[in-house]
């Protein structure tokens, strides 16, 4: 979890059906640059589109098409049972941790909460990792977490450094903390304790991560923010409503999926209830994208 986890987005035909050879090929070029760990059947591979059976055959996919050394998480949710069968399905296949889906549900208790991820982890001795996103927990409940024995890690995922740095410091002192926002909150949250950080622009362009990852590890402070401000645009592209929306976020998957295709890798169509890009946000994605280019040649190549 110390490192930069990239997404493995899913790659969907004009039937929107699965491509797997291309989600291995994307998996095998993102290794070849340098990341290790991976992130399949995540928010950002369309987790709530795919069907059990998908989710599983994605994971065992990934393990496939990656060498030993790197390290695949994959995305377990809804009830108690459906994600113990999804753990099952996984543990099949080698996966080598899980990543717990933010909970949705309308109705939340920590308490409840707590106990949902301790049947999870009575149904494997693979590791858990908690994805905290969309709910408003305490400090109190994010120490508590971090003490259930099979979670190593926690995706935070709050726009809130503070509550960030009281849990790390109220949670267990070998818990990995990664930044789930990606490459625009990795300089705050490093320095409230977080050892790693989940993809955004670095999902189509790794050696960006790669070296933002470096510079934070070296408290090159003044090279982190250069390098993280290069992601900013595209980032705030992945960021907008789209057209004929109100909701904030909807054009984020179609976004990165663009972005793979403009680095000559596969991103493939989207299922609903996520829309393509228009022509005009194509348009602008291939700006950002040029304009994202320049900065690393600049400041990496």
């Amino acid at each position: 979890m110390r490192g930069v986890a990239v997404g493995l987005l899913t790659p969907f035909d004009d039937s929107a059906e699965i491509d797997y050879d291309e989600l291995a090929e994307n998996a095998g070029a993102l290794y070849d640059e340098g990341i290790r760990t991976f992130l399949a059947t995540a928010n950002i591979s369309e987790y709530h589109s795919l069907s059990q059976d998908e989710r599983i055959d994605i994971a065992a996919a990934s393990v496939e098409a990656l060498p030993d050394d790197a390290c695949v998480l994959a995305g377990v949710g809804g009830s108690t049972a459906d994600a113990t069968e999804l753990i099952r399905g996984y543990d099949r296949h080698g996966v080598d941790a899980m990543m717990v889906m933010p909970p949705d549900h309308t109705y939340l208790h920590e308490r409840g909460l707590l106990e949902y991820y301790r049947e999870l982890d009575a149904a494997s001795d693979r590791p858990l990792v908690p994805y905290v996103r969309g709910f408003d927990p305490s400090v109190d409940y994010l120490g508590d977490l971090t003490r259930i024995d099979g979670v190593v890690g926690v995706k935070y995922a709050l726009e809130d450094a503070v509550k960030l740095g009281a849990g790390i410091a109220a949670g267990a002192d070998d818990v990995v903390w990664v930044d789930g926002l990606a490459e625009p909150y990795a300089v705050a949250f490093w320095a409230e304790g977080v050892e790693g950080f989940s993809a955004g622009v670095s999902n189509f362009r790794p050696e960006v991560g790669l070296a933002l990852f470096d510079a934070l590890q070296d408290e090159d402070w003044e090279r982190a923010r250069e390098l993280r401000n290069i992601c900013l645009p595209y980032q705030r592209f992945r960021d907008e409503t789209g057209q004929d929306n109100t909701i904030p976020g909807a054009s984020s998957v179609a976004a990165v999926k663009q972005g793979l295709e403009l680095a000559g890798l596969n991103g493939g169509a989207v299922r609903e209830p996520i829309r393509p890009l228009t022509p005009e946000q194509e348009e602008r994605a291939a700006e950002l994208y040029q304009r994202l280019d320049d900065d690393i040649n600049r400041l990496i190549e």
